[in-house]
């Protein structure tokens, strides 16, 4: 017990750390093309429609503390990463690059040590974008590459081979990029357990320190998803891998990259540990962060600093606020204001959806969160911020779970097994039905 409360004031101590500081994501949905398993609200648009986004989301930007005022939120202005993603923000002009950070500096203070990362596509970046961005302090890339087997990229409308992929990292790494990470899907069409391992090869042997895998989801809005529910051949369906084989192909990953310097710190994330992504932790821990332009999603906490769940509970407050962007372009572009907001001013335009968040929300958030994370959820912590009649049965919900070899109780942590993570939704819903009861 001694052990377990050490962890939680540690703990304690990081979290308050983290309320004070702020990430920031900035959505930039364009492409050059749209991939066939793609759901994002991203595509393809003329130079004309760019600018004229650019402009949107500047004026966005300047209008974020308004808006933080307005839902009672406390917007922290240090800021300690920034994350360009969406579609291709690499795609950009320099010019509108650099008055994207013209904004965030006239709004934000970005720390000297931020991580400051741009998502890219294999040779889709050119000198002038890097250059830019490099003075703007990016110093982190991340490249969708998802595939090192010509073959496979190919079939899901990537526009790069292999070598390409490799001849881009190390173009990056000449230039100064030293945080260098890419992405990679398990369940590509024609994707065997041989291709696999040669992509698993590639990326462990050309010097990248940040690797991402997913598993395809045939999402249903996705081309590719609508050619499968409709039955049809189109788009290489018929070579699509079977959802045992990709569970198999992510197993595989999670047990070759560890042993290769990667180690597994998220359900799809592998770095070692000074090379985590400090951005996308902050999600999974429940740290402030905000998001402008197309589909972004916010959190931020209520008060003046971090509201702990307990102080939240005594004062009747929810403890934080998340709200969203449109994800249509056209309604995002028009700049409506929802009746369903009334609080909100002419500053706020254009937001569709906010949630408050009190206990229950949070203890969710706490549970499947947290649980992505291989360190898992801290059992001391959700004993000190939730109530018995939300804890007591996620405790009885764990035992039968470990019971069952998906979960691992050990050190005062709860943790998702391998089997566990691929079962991961099943083991959320099983820990949480007692806040629905």
């Amino acid at each position: 017990m001694e052990q377990m409360e050490t962890e939680g004031l540690n703990r304690t101590g990081a979290e308050t750390e983290q309320a004070a500081t702020l990430g920031v994501y900035v959505s930039v949905p364009f492409c050059r093309s749209k991939c066939s398993f793609c759901n994002f609200a991203s595509g393809v648009s003329s130079a004309e429609a760019i600018e004229a986004y650019i402009v949107r989301l500047c004026r966005e930007i300047a209008t974020a503390p308004n808006r933080a005022e307005n839902l009672r939120a406390h917007l922290p202005r240090r800021v300690d990463s920034v994350y360009l993603g969406g579609g291709t923000p690499s795609l950009l002009a320099p010019a509108q690059l650099r008055r994207i950070f013209v904004s965030l500096r006239e709004t934000f203070q970005i720390a000297g040590n931020a991580e400051i990362t741009l998502e890219a596509a294999p040779g889709q970046i050119d000198d002038a974008l890097l250059n830019e961005a490099m003075s703007q302090g990016v110093n982190r890339v991340s490249l969708g590459v998802q595939s090192f087997v010509d073959r496979e990229s190919a079939a899901v409308g990537r526009n790069h081979t292999g070598s390409g992929c490799v001849h881009e990292v190390h173009r990056l790494q000449r230039a100064g990029i030293t945080d260098l990470g890419v992405d990679l899907i398990a369940g590509l069409p024609y994707q065997t357990q041989e291709s696999w391992q040669q992509s698993l090869r590639v990326v462990t042997s050309i010097g990248l320190n940040h690797l991402s895998v997913y598993m395809l989801e045939m999402d249903d809005d996705s081309r590719l998803g609508r050619e499968v529910l409709a039955g049809g051949r189109r788009l290489h369906t018929d070579a699509l891998p079977s959802e045992e084989i990709t569970a198999a192909l992510y197993e595989s990953a999670c047990e070759w990259l560890p042993a290769q310097g990667f180690a597994q710190y998220e359900i799809s994330n592998f770095a070692p540990a000074q090379y985590r992504s400090r951005h996308n932790c902050k999600y999974w821990r429940r740290a402030p962060y905000i998001g402008f332009g197309l589909d972004a999603h916010s959190m931020l906490l209520r008060g003046d600093n971090a509201m702990t769940e307990e102080r939240a509970a005594r004062e009747g407050a929810s403890s934080a606020v998340r709200f969203a962007n449109p994800e249509d372009l056209a309604r995002y572009m028009k700049k409506e204001l929802s009746p369903a907001f009334p609080m909100l001013t002419r500053s706020d335009e254009g937001i569709v959806e906010i949630v408050e968040i009190g206990r229950p929300e949070a203890f969710e958030e706490s549970i499947f969160l947290g649980l992505r994370m291989t360190e898992g959820v801290n059992l001391w912590q959700l004993r000190r911020d939730f109530p018995a009649n939300l804890v007591q049965p996620a405790e009885e919900a764990a035992a039968e779970l470990v019971q069952d070899g998906l979960l691992l109780a050990e050190d005062g942590c709860w943790r998702l097994t391998l089997r566990g993570r691929l079962l991961s939704n099943d083991v959320f819903t099983r820990l949480l039905m007692g806040v629905a009861a």
